[in-house]
């Protein structure tokens, strides 16, 4: 077996049994039978459990930021730059309608290891702050003020949280129902006095 395919086995299991079971819950031999990479493979690509969920996060980082963005580019038309920042909220329905969302994979990995593991910690932060940039790329683009991309990620923050705990995607609806109150309120100006 090849370097990048015993790397691809590995990193899909892991991906797959972390998200679904937890990360505390699987062990590495878990890893090595769901992969059918030998022990002495995985170790010789990933020394800790915690370089192989760093891997983890960083690859569906990638993957969860292009699905994101691929949906979002695809809104076209009038009005299209405040579209597409709600887009964010209608692509995020989509996902949490999808059979296997366990909520965000971030969010739990922070949760499990995230004061114990700086890297874990550092790799949610930094997908956190991508995606954070991503929405006031949007937001700049649809002419709404900084000050307003902080309550709109919280929006998509908080709805992947509920989502998970409810089980139901509608609080995408409710976080784009939100988000369109707040880009409302932006395009009202307070005239100087």
């Amino acid at each position: 077996m090849e370097h990048a395919e015993a790397e691809t086995r590995l990193l899909d299991a892991a991906e797959r049994l972390f998200y679904e079971r937890g990360i505390q819950a699987v062990g590495m031999d878990q890893v090595r039978t769901a992969s059918g990479v030998s022990l002495k493979r995985l170790y010789g690509l990933y020394p800790s459990k915690s370089e192989l969920v760093r891997a983890c996060l960083e690859r569906r980082d990638g993957r969860w930021r292009g699905r994101l963005a691929a949906y979002v580019d695809g809104v076209r038309g009038t009005g299209a730059a405040e579209e597409r920042v709600l887009a964010v909220y209608d692509w995020l329905y989509a996902w949490f309608d999808e059979p296997d969302f366990r909520g965000c994979a971030f969010v739990n990995s922070f949760g499990e290891l995230g004061a114990v593991d700086p890297g874990v910690a550092e790799a949610v932060r930094a997908h956190k702050a991508a995606f954070r940039e991503y929405v006031a790329g949007l937001a700049s683009g649809a002419g709404v003020p900084e000050p307003t991309v902080g309550p709109l990620v919280l929006l998509a923050e908080g709805a992947m949280t509920a989502a998970a705990i409810s089980g139901s995607p509608e609080p995408a609806r409710q976080a784009r129902d939100g988000a369109v109150q707040l880009l409302a309120a932006s395009r009202v100006r307070v005239p100087a006095t």
